[in-house]
């Protein structure tokens, strides 16, 4: 299946902005992010199609994943 990715700000050092990426059917947001080697604990935000999503969320075909990186500050 296509999804398309999305990702912000130290997340796309070394990888990309956007991109369409071929994935199997059944995958999740969690199979995305270890296909991309983005760690759960890098991640402050994920959205699917728009809105808050868990890890454990399905992809489906054409899907909008944005990742977001945490933020730190004080």
């Amino acid at each position: 299946m296509q999804v398309q990715v999305r990702l912000f700000a130290t997340l796309r050092q070394g990888r990309f902005k956007r991109q369409s990426l071929e994935l199997p059917e059944g995958d999740s947001v969690a199979d995305l992010l270890k296909s991309l080697d983005i760690p759960k604990e890098d991640v402050g935000m994920l959205l699917l199609n728009g809105r808050d999503a868990a890890l454990e969320a399905p992809l489906t075909t054409e899907a909008v994943v944005s990742i977001f990186p945490a933020l730190g500050g004080g």
